[in-house]
């Protein structure tokens, strides 16, 4: 948060920690569920308000003139570091900051930036980063909204792109990596599990083969949408990602009660990446943030018992005889498919609670499932309290290409199945119910 003193307005002197700010007790270094109840904000600033007021404000009254020209030297990108203080609410607000702090703390990132939705976040990154010419390397599949950004969007101001899937190897990523490399390659752009096939992505091997093949000013980063697992059981800075971008609408907000994104990452790219925020104003709204705070004070128990549910739930699944496949992330070390489990393995800390669910049969099956569900809801999203159910194929990828579906086992038989926080054995009633529709 950015209430900073005079002396620090006017003279540009790092802004000064909330007073009493605990990070570390006898050597002990805090652990992220501890720091949110109250990182980045200090309650003498308000009124003394146990939890940070709403700002309600559209602007900030500077101390004095020079501060004003100081600060606006910082938001347009004439002295690096942004601005010192609090200056209009298009580029910055005490709830937005006090959140990006918190943010950070999960995947001790240097930095982070709020967003007014996922989406908004993305193409903040993609915007700032990109030049027509430029190539966008990414895997695939990819959320279908991110998918016509790069393709249909962008591809209209000359960016080009190549994908290589999810589970590609080193030796695949090499391939694509060396064509890209022709032309100039702004930026490697992964999502990790893959929506909605939940497809793991080597972010090692993909860090890798960068490193071989670009060096100096010609090396992209590598920035990586980790909201299926994140942050709670994956935290890709650690296998070499530059960036990490969220839908911090689903675990981060929890509650499906609010649209929002947010971008972590190190100083210098996310600096880029606020001046591109500052400019044309996707940063999210007090309110928005104010319930984000909220909600990142329970993140861990809430991802923890949709955790919990989700490996329940998916056993019962597996066993069903009008079940052909269930892709939760839990069976890896069970299955066939090696190179997926040692993605596992090295990259994660849990399977998390959003997983595949395959049918025997097609549309019609799939269909009859989601009618008959009484729990479980039939709608798009995932990570809230509540279980989600939906049908890729005819919704959220309904404007994917038929053949490219397909290539990416998008199928008609696919139901998206996000666990909440019910009781487990009433959700295995639910879908066991549901699967006699089938």
């Amino acid at each position: 948060m950015t209430d900073a003193t005079e002396a620090d307005l006017t003279g540009g002197t790092p802004r000064p920690r909330p007073e009493g700010e605990v990070e570390t007790i006898g050597g002990r270094k805090l652990k992220p569920a501890t720091m949110m109840m109250g990182h980045g904000y200090d309650p003498m600033l308000s009124e003394g308000a146990l939890k940070p007021p709403i700002f309600l404000t559209s602007t900030f009254v500077f101390p004095n003139a020079a501060a004003g020209k100081r600060h606006f030297e910082g938001v347009t990108g004439k002295r690096p570091g942004g601005a010192e203080g609090l200056v209009y609410s298009r580029f910055n607000g005490p709830n937005q900051e006090i959140l990006e702090d918190r943010l950070a703390i999960w995947e001790e990132a240097e930095d982070a930036l709020a967003f007014s939705s996922g989406m908004s976040a993305i193409a903040t990154l993609f915007l700032s980063m990109v030049k027509p010419g430029d190539t966008i390397v990414h895997s695939g599949p990819l959320y279908a909204a991110t998918e016509t950004l790069i393709a249909r969007i962008l591809g209209r101001f000359g960016v080009n792109w190549l994908d290589f899937p999810a589970g590609a190897t080193r030796e695949e990523i090499d391939a694509v990596l060396t064509k890209a490399a022709t032309g100039n390659v702004a930026l490697i752009y992964l999502e990790s599990p893959a929506n909605p096939t939940n497809a793991l992505v080597d972010v090692e091997a993909v860090a890798a083969s960068r490193d071989a093949i670009f060096t100096g000013d010609t090396k992209p980063p590598i920035a990586i949408d980790n909201t299926f697992l994140g942050p709670l059981w994956a935290q890709p800075l650690r296998q070499g990602a530059d960036i990490v971008v969220y839908s911090l609408t689903k675990y981060a907000g929890g509650h499906s009660d609010l649209v929002a994104g947010g971008v972590l990452g190190t100083k210098a790219h996310i600096n880029t990446i606020r001046l591109m925020r500052n400019t044309i104003g996707t940063i999210c709204d007090p309110n928005t943030a104010w319930m984000l705070l909220r909600s990142l004070e329970t993140l861990e128990l809430r991802m923890s018992r949709a955790g919990e549910n989700a490996a329940k739930v998916c056993e019962f699944l597996a066993a069903h005889p009008k079940v052909e496949k269930v892709g939760y992330l839990g069976f890896l070390e069970r299955g066939e498919d090696k190179r997926q489990a040692d993605i596992y393995r090295r990259h994660c800390t849990g399977a998390g609670s959003t997983f595949s669910l395959y049918l025997k049969g097609g549309e019609k099956e799939a269909f009859a499932f989601l009618d008959a569900l009484k729990i479980a809801k039939l709608a798009v999203s995932l990570g809230g309290t509540e279980t989600l159910a939906s049908h890729p194929a005819g919704m959220t990828h309904l404007s994917v290409a038929e053949d490219r579906k397909q290539a990416l086992g998008i199928t008609d038989n696919l139901v998206r199945i996000s666990i909440g926080v019910e009781d487990a054995d009433d959700l295995i009633a639910d879908f066991e119910n549901a699967l006699r529709a089938v």
